[in-house]
């Protein structure tokens, strides 16, 4: 009897990510954990071990299939590497030097003002809900990654300068402003129902759980999820959509790019020019109500 394939662990934790983080859809999660399957079966190593040789080779094994599928591999290996070094689990990207076939990266989704307006018009009634309305309210206000939002302390918390503490990726630190509504939420779960959750016992996270530990990944896309379906958004969203929306909509009022990019904590200027490509595809599809356009009559 053949023995049952186990992937490796940090493939089980990619695939977590892309469910629970980037909300892809079933679908998607599958044709990635086929390719990554495949990939991992080829190997009788560790993936973390693989180097760019290594991912040269299995390319070269695949060849056989059609175009489409061969660029679907890359775009997976390079993602899934992407992951790993973006998390510090590895040190050097395998992928970097790949040929890749250009691949033209898909602008991310975002939701809209009023959408976000709608999307933080929780009904505040137990102190979950109380939670609930600060973490959106900060996650929207700061454009944390979800994983830093529930790995946040109270202490990260200082009313009186109005900024969050982040440790990011690789422990690297960043101070981010909050604004006033956040501002507002925060000190209202923290000061009335943040001890109501916790019910007599001690965390030093901000935002707790109903089994009194800090939030999970899984449990904030949870309520994500749930208010988005409340309201009626159609998009799909997750916590990485509110990062998005967080960054699209201080590039279209007028912030420099590069206050952006220090905000989301991006190492690289490139990484955050994707929001001027969104606003530039936004300006596109407005300038075609100009008089002199014909594609505007």
């Amino acid at each position: 009897m053949e023995e049952q394939y186990k992937p490796s662990k940090y493939i089980g934790d990619y695939l977590d990510y892309l469910k629970y983080e980037r909300a892809l859809s079933e679908n998607t999660i599958s044709s990635y954990r086929y390719d990554l399957k495949s990939f991992d079966l080829y190997f009788n190593k560790e993936v973390l071990n693989l180097t760019y040789d290594d991912i040269s080779k299995y390319l070269d094994s695949i060849k056989g299939l059609n175009s489409r599928s061969v660029a679907h591999h890359i775009t997976v290996l390079t993602s899934f590497y992407g992951f790993l070094f973006d998390e510090k689990i590895i040190n050097n990207n395998p992928t970097d030097n790949l040929k890749n076939a250009k691949i033209a990266k898909k602008l991310p989704v975002y939701l809209t003002e009023e959408e976000v307006n709608k999307l933080l018009d929780l009904k505040l009634i137990t102190p979950y809900d109380y939670r609930n309305k600060a973490m959106l309210e900060l996650l929207y206000a700061t454009g944390l990654r979800i994983s830093e939002l529930v790995n946040l302390k109270i202490n990260d918390i200082n009313f009186n300068e109005c900024y969050v503490r982040v440790f990011g990726k690789g422990k690297k630190e960043r101070i981010v402003p909050i604004a006033d509504v956040a501002l507002k939420y925060l000190s209202i779960y923290i000061n009335e129902y943040r001890n109501k959750i916790l019910n007599g016992t001690i965390s030093d996270y901000l935002f707790i759980s109903n089994n009194l530990k800090n939030i999970s990944r899984q449990g904030f896309f949870k309520i994500l999820k749930k208010e988005v379906d409340r309201v009626g958004i159609k998009k799909n969203v997750s916590p990485h959509v509110l990062r998005h929306s967080f960054a699209t909509h201080l590039l279209s009022h007028g912030a420099n790019l590069r206050i952006i990019q220090e905000l989301l904590g991006h190492e690289d200027i490139s990484t955050t020019e994707i929001y001027a490509h969104l606003v530039n595809e936004k300006l596109k599809k407005d300038y075609q109500y100009h008089p002199r356009n014909k594609k505007g009559e």
